[in-house]
């Protein structure tokens, strides 16, 4: 890099303007890109020419109009507060991110959190901007998850997060986040009203059917030694039984747009969570004919019947068990095509239409899945059918191995073992394949079964609206691998809980910039693009003056050809650059000191 001066008339007056330039050595030669832009320094005789800019002065704490000068030029006498710099001698300190940090505070503050937050987040008695530091959580979530701990001893200081908020190193000090998380949760429910009337305002997002489903998610720490609280050992969806966990439930729109979550312990039954759920968004958004979707497992015959009492509508999934009582019915149907790998039966059963989905894509799906799990337990039968001097208990421990890895596929074998005391021979442990079962898996591979009290519905218009499902699944995903909610490490509940605050937070700012690049920029994911955003640095260019004091412009890096698209797509605008300093310059003693 190196210091590059652009001369331009106007006015009859000659204006210098400095940059810094990078050189890029490529196959076709050397290639120049401009990286900080530093501005005008003055090159006139006469004061009227003159330029000036606003500079905070360390030494007095007051910010002064300063004119600058190079070392080799000397001010108009009428010039008052002129600064003569050394160009040759700059220095260029402490590079850290700053376009993904300015990113999160642009998508915070047009969900005008600031004003839901500043009342209930008053600043302390002792000075400590309590929503700055939620506004470092929520930033550092999104950015590069990591712990608490992690913000406080590493990431702050890589951050531009300081300049942008106008805080220092305290509002990253570990007990300052601790503490602020301890103030979070009990805001929730105001929250969710708060973001349903401001994306409506928005987006025009309606709430007329809603997603629900279910996660889990771990800890990394040992097991609590009373079972009590939110962590326990449970069914877990992360595959990880052997870890403490909480389950997470969510709502959210078909637009994807969270409505709310609940925190339960880890060993909660789906089945058991709905009702409560369905009484807190009544509560919440009023009683309507809302039309409710969820995967199978979530809702009970008690609640479904509770819902269509109520004058609610579901459309859910039912498992296959129940396709025995309507086999007559769908015996005699034909197949109706709603996509180019995608067919569908309608059968009714009192008051609910149930309709039979079968897809080419997951028929695929779940025969290469069998097929897989069946030639391996096939394989493995047959090595343990040749090894010699084999036990009765050793080849019993050696087949519940084995079926343990087959899952279902050990239903599709027929094993016939050894009497007691009966050596272990190819004639006493013999296995085959079952084929009337494995026709009858085969021909179940692919379909699954929907239920709904919209009896009038078609069955295409129902397997659409069903498929959107997968926009809380995509929720889930981002959550957990975008956002990095897992593992926990916290181990009170109510921290616990505040970090699966925090998280959803910066879910809502993800969301929002999802929603702004649809139709915009729909080829990019919104974490494409705060990657994009955090190339963007802040350097601060060190120039010391005749006088013996260095004066200090916070620069950030010029953006790059996409970077500039993408501003202009989301109709966003970069801020000034930040107001320079001026203080003492640092003796050598000093600064190691």
């Amino acid at each position: 890099m190196y210091l590059k001066c652009h001369k331009r008339c106007k006015d009859g007056k000659e204006h210098r303007y400095w940059s810094i330039v990078e050189s890029i050595r490529t196959r076709r030669g050397v290639m120049k890109r401009q990286a900080l832009y530093l501005g005008e320094i003055n090159d006139a005789q006469r004061a009227q020419w003159c330029s000036a800019l606003d500079v905070f002065d360390n030494s007095s704490n007051s910010v002064r109009q300063m004119s600058l000068f190079p070392e080799d030029r000397t001010p108009p006498s009428e010039v008052t507060h002129a600064i003569q710099i050394r160009l040759n001698q700059m220095i260029l300190r402490r590079p850290r991110q700053w376009g993904g940090c300015w990113l999160a505070m642009e998508l915070w503050n047009q969900l005008g959190l600031d004003a839901f937050w500043r009342r209930r987040l008053p600043t302390s008695s002792k000075g400590t901007d309590w929503l700055h530091v939620l506004k470092t959580l929520v930033s550092y979530r999104l950015l590069d998850p990591g712990s608490e701990w992690r913000l406080h001893r590493d990431w702050f200081k890589t951050s531009a997060m300081g300049d942008l908020l106008g805080e220092d190193d305290s509002v990253a000090a570990k007990n300052t986040l601790y503490r602020c998380l301890d103030k979070l949760c009990e805001h929730k429910q105001d929250l969710f009203c708060f973001l349903k009337e401001r994306w409506s305002q928005l987006f025009g997002i309606s709430y007329d059917v809603l997603l629900y489903d279910l996660t889990s998610t771990y800890f990394e720490c040992d097991p609590p030694e009373k079972a009590e609280g939110l962590r326990r050992f449970g069914y877990s969806r992360d595959k990880r039984p052997d870890c403490v966990q909480v389950v997470i439930a969510l709502i959210v729109t078909p637009d994807g747009f969270p409505v709310a979550y609940e925190v339960m312990p880890g060993n909660t039954s789906d089945k058991t969570t709905l009702p409560e759920f369905l009484r807190k968004i009544e509560a919440q958004y009023g009683a309507m004919n809302r039309l409710w979707i969820m995967d199978r497992g979530i809702p009970t015959e008690g609640t479904l019947e509770q819902m269509r009492t109520e004058g609610a509508s579901y459309l859910v999934g039912t498992p296959r068990g129940r396709l025995s009582k309507l086999e007559s019915q769908l015996s005699t149907q034909s197949w109706n095509k709603v996509q180019s790998q995608v067919e569908v039966k309608l059968a009714r059963d009192r008051e609910d239409l149930y309709v039979l989905t079968r897809s080419g894509g997951r028929r695929d799906k779940e025969q290469s899945m069998r097929r897989r799990r069946l030639n391996k337990l096939w394989k493995r039968l047959h090595q343990i059918r040749r090894m010699k001097t084999l036990k009765r208990d050793a080849l019993l421990l050696k087949l519940g191995a084995a079926k343990k890895e087959a899952g279902k596929a050990w239903g599709l074998v027929n094993i016939r073992l050894p009497e007691p005391r009966q050596p272990v021979t190819p004639e006493s442990f013999t296995f085959g394949l079952n084929r009337e079962k494995l026709r009858r898996v085969r021909r179940a591979e692919g379909t699954y079964l929907l239920r709904t009290n919209l009896t009038e519905g078609k069955p295409d218009e129902l397997w659409k609206q069903y498929i959107i499902l997968t926009e809380i699944e995509q929720a889930f995903k981002e959550i957990k691998q975008d956002l990095s909610i897992r593992p926990i490490y916290h181990q009170k509940d109510e921290r616990i809980e505040a970090h699966i605050f925090v998280s959803f937070l910066s879910y809502c700012l993800q969301v929002t910039l999802k929603h702004k690049a649809r139709s915009k920029a729909p080829g990019l994911t919104p974490r494409a693009i705060v990657e994009k955003f955090k190339a963007m640095q802040m350097i601060d260019v060190h120039l010391p003056t005749t006088d013996g004091r260095q004066l200090i412009l916070p620069r950030y890096t010029q953006p790059e050809k996409d970077i500039q698209l993408l501003l202009c797509q989301l109709n966003l605008t970069l801020p000034k650059q930040p107001s320079p300093r001026i203080e003492e310059l640092k003796t050598k003693c000093g600064a190691d000191l």
